[in-house]
């Protein structure tokens, strides 16, 4: 994948790009990352949001597994634009999958304070419980995002998860 491009293909390329990203993560079924149709629609402006181009790369680095990619742009987004909720799930997804559980908690905190406390970020909080060992945190997590939103896959997913385990 090419990272730099002339100028006047930039909104083209980041439209392709956002489409692709949408595809693959539609086909995600325990993705911890959120797409845009999860957050309020307000978190992630296309219109000449700068941040928008790390925002797309850390999400497609995320779905091919390099997490530490995907963490640099998230990051980058989130320097950007401090109240990019897509970002911030996305940074703190990253830390879970890298382990670094302490930035995990801090990003998911900041996240909270952008964001509110919606179902799908509780789920993610659900999730990294889960990859930490912690399974009654976890479990309380998960059963809070299913009372906020029922039959929701990905939660019932992570909820199957934890019972096999």
């Amino acid at each position: 994948m090419v990272l730099c491009r002339p100028r006047g293909t930039r909104r083209t390329t980041e439209l392709a790009l956002a489409i692709v990203s949408a595809v693959l993560l539609s086909s995600c079924q325990t993705s911890e990352v959120l797409s845009s149709a999860d957050v309020d629609p307000t978190s992630a402006v296309t219109g000449g949001d700068v941040s928008r181009s790390d925002l797309d790369q850390g999400k497609l680095q995320f779905m091919n597994g390099n997490y530490g990619l995907a963490e640099k742009h998230f990051r980058e987004a989130v320097e950007l634009r401090r109240d990019n909720a897509e970002a911030l799930m996305g940074l703190a997804a990253c830390y879970d999958r890298l382990g670094r559980f302490d930035l995990a908690d801090r990003t998911y905190s900041q996240l909270l304070k952008v964001a509110g406390r919606q179902p799908r970020i509780v789920n993610n909080m659900g999730y990294s419980h889960y990859l930490r060992g912690e399974k009654a945190k976890a479990r309380t997590l998960l059963l809070e995002a299913r009372a906020a939103l029922p039959g929701d896959n990905t939660i019932e997913a992570n909820l199957a998860l934890l019972d096999r385990s």
